[in-house]
């Protein structure tokens, strides 16, 4: 069965050749019509004498037989109108602050950073949301419970959106919920990019206080697409404090400080500080090394936002779709963490305001 979304999806890989833009974005896509294998939609260009009509059209169907179903009946209509362009930094209007939770390497514990510091601010009082930006392996979708939730859609100002899904207060949206879990993405950095744009742009946020985006590990495609079509207000960089992991984070912070990009770097957080058994809750063993991030943050200039430590029930509160920042009577100490952490995140984010 072929889904509008799906077509949706694969429509948002092609760009429009001059302008390096999605054709999505640009507003070139209307009317998608499906009705089993029959796919249909107009392709709207600024001008009948187009001279890449051809090309795109042809690209339309080459992406939906590539991404969707190599059987499906492709009609492409061909109409004409002027087309605006639009302003990359009014894809989040109602959206007041956005912060990149990143890192160099994978592996560090990122994910569950981005979801308990949006948790955190929730609890706050803010109106929040999460983006899961890491195309090729998100992860939201389990770590909130919603692996099974559907998306809908529902029209805004004559276009059509998806809603993000909500969990503790919490606005979610991950490509995890609009492609086969089973499955991995074979994208390429520009496929990828694109349905990252699609994936924002197409999202009814409304009004929020803070869109906290999981980014993929790395100074990628990803990277640059977020930093050059959204409104960022900052940065926040993950690390674990072995040296190996650290000296990935001097190009994370770099790439983010290049004149080209320019977002301010927060500061850093320092995962898997040390680990702290249950049965010992005052006991502290420096697994990767000791006060790694908070050397290295000083050597660049940057606050250290937060030390989180091991302990089993962040693991497990991932797992099973509570994340460990939640609010609860008595707070743990890694509740506590997240807490601390999602305070020093609002006060440099005032800092630059």
């Amino acid at each position: 069965m072929i889904t509008k979304t799906q077509i949706e999806m694969a429509l948002g890989q092609v760009n429009d050749p001059d302008l390096g833009q999605s054709l999505t974005q640009l507003g070139m896509i209307e009317n998608i019509e499906v009705d089993g294998l029959k796919v249909a939609f107009d392709l709207v260009l600024t001008t009948p004498a187009c001279p890449m009509k051809n090309k795109m059209k042809d690209d339309c169907v080459r992406a939906i037989h590539e991404l969707v179903d190599r059987n499906a009946e492709v009609e492409v209509r061909l109409t004409s109108r002027p087309v605006a362009q639009p302003d990359p930094h009014e894809l989040l209007p109602g959206v007041k602050h956005t912060i990149l939770v990143a890192s160099g390497k994978g592996g560090v514990g990122k994910s569950t950073v981005a979801a308990n510091l949006a948790v955190a601010l929730a609890a706050k009082g803010a109106k929040v949301g999460l983006l899961d930006a890491d195309i090729y392996g998100p992860s939201v979708p389990m770590m909130f419970g919603v692996s099974d939730d559907d998306v809908y859609g529902e029209k805004h100002d004559g276009k059509q959106y998806m809603l993000p899904i909500e969990r503790y207060g919490i606005k979610l949206m991950s490509v995890g919920f609009l492609v086969d879990p089973s499955k991995a993405l074979a994208w390429r950095g520009p496929m990828a990019s694109g349905a990252l744009k699609q994936l924002v742009g197409d999202t009814w946020w409304g009004e929020l206080d803070y869109l906290v985006c999981d980014m993929p590990p790395g100074t990628g495609d990803i990277q640059l697409t977020v930093a050059q079509s959204l409104p960022v207000s900052g940065a926040v960089i993950v690390s674990t404090p072995q040296q190996v992991a650290l000296a990935d984070v001097v190009r994370g912070v770099e790439m983010f400080r290049n004149e080209n990009i320019n977002i301010p770097v927060l500061g850093v957080v320092e995962n898997m500080a040390w680990f702290t058994p249950a049965e010992l809750p005052q006991n502290r063993y420096y697994i990767f090394g000791r006060e790694g991030c908070r050397r290295m943050a000083e050597q660049m200039g940057l606050p250290l936002l937060g030390q989180i430590p091991i302990v089993q029930s962040i693991a497990e509160s991932g797992d099973s779709g509570r994340p460990a920042a939640l609010w609860s009577p008595n707070p743990s100490p890694e509740s506590q963490a997240f807490a601390q952490l999602a305070d020093n995140v609002v006060k440099e984010l005032c800092k630059i305001s």
